[in-house]
């Protein structure tokens, strides 16, 4: 992770190109150490600016039951050392079922796999547990992470968990068979709030080369800890680059299909969300529901720096960039109708499997509202959704 954060030096050069001497802000203000700070120059922290966004959730709070249970990380606090999340942050779309926790938690956990398989089976899976091995940092994010949750349905966690190809092999694969539909427990009882009109019911159907290509795997483990009830204990899949309701929790069931499989409830329900042509009625047509790549900002920071006869004042912006299929850092920023420009502070990630940090110093020419939105230099690189707009966010700024 380390390439992905501003190292002191070009911090320095950005503090200089700015006209004075920025800092590295109040959670991290210790990282940047007193010789790089511009000579002549005093620095004051005046805060950060609000979000003109109208926000109706709660941040960092988990709340709410079953279909409706929610916790929306506060993504202002990210820092170098809180890129991945800890458990208790995590955010959360669906809370598991109370008839889970009261009749499967506790008891061997079994998987089906059946279809189009010569011996179809049942695995416990402590008999798989010898299987997991260590699967890196991978960041999840909501397919519907909106600005009313401040975007906050989006965290990367280090998982550990047994490789999808590894069970695969487990079985033998009738020739018919094409794809996988990956199935969990998605049951509530009657009368659980549904204000979201989630439909019950859990699955996603995908290509063998799917699977293997991204490198699913059945994560057993999150941050060295087994899986929290929530985030799919005792297993879940996990689909690296795929939006998060392809991730399904509370894995029991693995069925071998052919390309006739209709497509799942869960699949329909988020066939907008996930940049789909339509509703296709039969999931060969769904395309990958992969994350195109994205940035957004999580926080303006505003600095007055003070010379020997005047003083300054320049704001921060930080931010975190995600999502793709390689790496790329010619990320793009403008505020208002003003021109892009490149984001001075955007180091090369080492993976998009997560997300990285940039940063940008800004002079406002006047005080008034601003847009702050990103963009890729290169314009054939998928990114639907920069190029709409979705994750853009306000300011408005008092003292420049």
């Amino acid at each position: 992770m380390e390439k992905a954060v501003i190292d002191r030096r070009s911090f320095l050069k950005l503090a200089v190109a700015s006209g004075g001497a920025l800092a590295w802000g109040p959670f991290a203000r210790a990282a940047l150490a007193p010789e790089a700070l511009a000579k002549g120059a005093d620095e004051q922290y005046l805060g950060e600016l609000a979000w003109l966004e109208r926000r109706t959730r709660r941040l960092d709070e988990l709340y709410g039951e079953g279909l409706d249970g929610r916790l929306y990380k506060d993504l202002a606090k990210l820092t170098r050392d809180t890129l991945v999340t800890p458990n208790a942050g995590f955010y959360v779309r669906t809370r598991a079922s109370s008839l889970l926790d009261t009749t499967t938690v506790g008891r061997p956990w079994k998987i089906t796999v059946r279809g189009l398989v010569k011996d179809p089976g049942v695995f416990d899976l402590d008999d798989l547990r010898p299987l997991v091995t260590p699967q890196g940092i991978h960041l999840l994010e909501c397919s519907g992470n909106g600005p009313g949750g401040g975007h906050g349905l989006l965290s990367a966690a280090r998982w550990a968990g047994i490789s999808f190809r590894e069970l695969l092999k487990k079985v033998q694969v009738l020739p018919p068979a094409t794809r996988v539909l990956v199935s969990g427990f998605d049951e509530y009882p009657e009368g659980t709030p549904n204000t979201s009109l989630s439909k019950p019911g859990a699955g996603w159907v995908f290509t063998f080369d799917d699977l293997d290509s991204f490198g699913a795997f059945l994560a057993t483990e999150m941050n060295g800890e087994p899986l929290p009830l929530d985030h799919g204990f005792p297993v879940r899949l996990i689909v690296p680059r795929w939006y998060g309701c392809c991730d399904i929790k509370w894995v029991n069931e693995v069925v071998l299909v052919n390309d006739e499989e209709p497509a799942t409830s869960q699949m329909t329900e988020f066939a907008t969300r996930t940049h789909q042509n339509g509703t296709p009625a039969l999931a060969k047509d769904f395309v990958p529901a992969t994350m195109d790549h994205a940035a957004m900002p999580i926080r303006v920071e505003k600095w007055r720096t003070n010379g020997k006869s005047s003083y300054r004042v320049v704001y921060r912006i930080w931010g975190i960039l995600w999502g793709g299929e390689s790496p790329r850092n010619d990320l793009l920023i403008r505020f208002g109708d003003e021109p892009y420009v490149p984001v001075q502070s955007c180091p090369l990630p080492e993976t998009t499997a997560t997300w990285s940090l940039w940063s940008h110093a800004w002079t406002p020419r006047a005080p008034g509202k601003y847009k702050i939105q990103l963009q890729l230099a290169d314009g054939s690189v998928r990114k639907r959704r920069l190029d709409s707009g979705y994750y853009a966010r306000s300011v408005e700024v008092t003292e420049v």
